[in-house]
């Protein structure tokens, strides 16, 4: 959620009554796995995220799916309504519990790990009645919270260099939550754990920066598994009171400047920058730090690239996913004029590329490099090359190859890898490529287009 908008401000459940079993199965942390790419599966309903799970997520490598806020939540066809949670019982627009536990069930049997977007910095803007039937007005919410458990600061942030008022005062409007309170934090960490029951593997954690790091902490403690991942929203915003940094004690911090800058770099500088990406730009630790090329709100502010860009985000994705900065989302949505407008059908995915659904996690050029990622693990950066513009190319230790030609014209040229002699299939268009003994590989990249090869995959 973005903390000046409106667009994915809101999001908690509520039914903290919800009692379920402690998870008899660990949940894991994402790197380090052995995968780390987590498709977002913005919007869908449990239901299609379970079948794409078995039909697209694990036959391709993905490590994770992150689903949208399953919670009750105020009623309306917006997107963003599932960010103002009423109660924590599994509710909203997506499916029911039922759904909800048979989609991680059929996740987990295709290997794919489920990170739920959770929402616990706030509760709704107004009154009225759920998704699931719960009556509620803005400070009280029956058998959950009462006005007693919100800040005493009522106004909407204005201030972001004041600490205070960005973590005790409203986010657009929301009632803001008093996370230092103990029976706040056992309530929320009472939801937390009956996802965790359900067999939930991490959270992403809404407007992290509008709770303090050491509440957040505090609930962490509390959770039957405090090894699940975490991956917190902390937009970073220069000379801002509270900074992304804070949290990494917490666990992994989405680092929005990788997105912001990508966008600049691909529309109006050159990619030979990207030589000294992530930690060299002064970003968080690449060990603690969540990637993206654009998420829910961002393609809807424009402040990242986006669909719309259409070869220019593919080939971002392609660097995201062949570079190894970070824990990598790829944003998976549905096309949109109007900002606010809800899922195509409810969130009922029919098929990718039908109704508006855009299905990014199956776009053949990113798809196909999340399992270049995942043989290139833990291989740095090598045999770096650019042309001091747009076409860039490096490897990843002797395991892989990328180039990417962002120019307005084709590029034919011989490369040095540190691959082993031998036929590589070229993911990015199902074309075989040869690597001589001297590890030298010689292409022709057409405008806005890439190559990339991996050990192991010899044939197309």
């Amino acid at each position: 959620m973005v903390s000046r908008t409106l667009s994915g401000t809101l999001a908690l459940a509520a039914g903290a009554s919800i009692a379920l079993a402690v998870p008899t199965t660990t949940a894991y942390a994402s790197p380090p796995g052995t995968k780390d790419v987590t498709a977002v599966l913005f919007e869908w309903n449990f239901a299609s995220v379970a079948k794409e799970c078995t039909n697209t997520l694990g036959p391709n490598g993905y490590g994770y799916v992150q689903v949208s806020p399953p919670a009750e939540h105020i009623q309306g066809a917006q997107w963003w309504t599932s960010y103002q949670p009423v109660s924590y019982r599994i509710a909203g627009r997506l499916g029911n519990a039922t759904a909800f536990k048979n989609m991680i069930d059929t996740c987990h049997a295709a290997g794919v790990k489920v990170v739920v977007d959770t929402v616990v910095n706030h509760m709704s803007a107004g009154s009225g009645t759920g998704t699931g039937g719960s009556s509620y007005t803005k400070y009280t919410y029956p058998g959950l919270y009462s006005s007693f458990d919100f800040d005493d600061c009522t106004a909407t942030i204005s201030d972001y260099t004041n600490r205070a008022n960005v973590q005790n005062c409203e986010l657009v409007g929301l009632a803001d939550l008093d996370t230092g309170e103990e029976y706040v934090r056992s309530t929320i960490a009472g939801y937390m754990n009956s996802l965790l029951g359900y067999g939930v593997d991490g959270f992403r954690i809404d407007a992290a920066k509008h709770i303090p790091a050491a509440d957040l902490a505090n609930i962490k403690s509390r959770l039957s598994n405090p090894n699940a991942y975490w991956k917190q929203e902390a937009i970073h915003g220069s000379g801002e009171a509270v900074q992304p940094s804070e949290y990494t004690g917490n666990g992994d911090v989405q680092e929005f400047r990788y997105a912001f800058d990508l966008k600049r770099v691909f529309n109006n500088e050159n990619l030979a920058y990207l030589k000294n990406y992530g930690e060299g730009w002064g970003y968080m630790s690449s060990s603690v730090a969540g990637v993206f090329v654009d998420n829910h709100d961002t393609e809807r502010n424009g402040s990242t690239l986006s669909y719309k860009d259409n070869a220019t985000y593919t080939l971002a994705n392609v660097f995201m996913l062949a570079h190894p900065y970070g824990a990598p989302d790829i944003n998976s949505g549905y096309e949109f004029t109007d900002h606010d407008a809800g899922p195509p059908n409810g969130g009922a995915v029919s098929a990718c590329w039908q109704n508006g659904w855009k299905c990014q996690h199956a776009w053949p050029e990113i798809m196909r490099m999340v399992p270049f990622r995942n043989a290139t693990r833990g291989e740095a950066v090598t045999n770096w090359w650019d042309n001091g513009g747009d076409a860039i190319a490096f490897g990843r230790g002797n395991k892989g190859f990328v180039a990417i030609n962002h120019e307005s014209s084709s590029l034919s040229r011989t490369y040095q890898t540190s691959l082993a002699a031998g036929t590589y299939c070229n993911v990015q268009d199902n074309t075989t490529v040869t690597v001589n003994g001297s590890g030298q590989l010689t292409a022709t990249l057409g405008s806005h287009a890439a190559l990339a090869v991996y050990a192991g995959k010899t044939s197309c």
